[in-house]
C-alpha cells in the first residue's frame, strides 16, 4: 500500500485550509481573520470564545517589511451565523 505525505493529503483537500488556519490561530490564543465576498472590504474576526465581529484591519510591518502585528477596528458585532 502506498502512503501519502501530509502535504499530498492537504493538497488533495484544499477546502480544509481555512479550518486549519482557524484552529491554529485559536491554539495560539489569537483571533482568526477571514474575508468573505458578502462582507465587501471588511474582514470577519472570530475569537476563540466564538464571538464574531466585522472589522477593518491594519497590518503592522517591521523594518524588514515582515508583518509583526494586526490592529483591527470593530465595525459591528455579528450574531452567531
Amino acid at each position: 500500500m502506498e502512503t501519502q505525505s501530509i502535504v499530498d493529503r492537504l493538497l488533495k483537500n484544499m477546502g480544509n485550509m481555512h479550518e486549519l488556519g482557524r484552529q491554529r490561530a485559536f491554539e495560539l490564543g489569537n483571533p482568526f481573520y477571514a474575508q468573505f465576498k458578502e462582507d465587501g472590504d471588511y474582514w470577519r474576526k472570530e475569537m476563540p470564545t466564538g464571538e464574531k465581529y466585522l472589522v477593518t484591519i491594519d497590518v503592522i510591518f517591521d523594518e524588514h517589511d515582515m508583518p509583526v502585528d494586526v490592529k483591527d477596528t470593530i465595525i459591528k458585532k455579528l450574531d452567531n451565523l
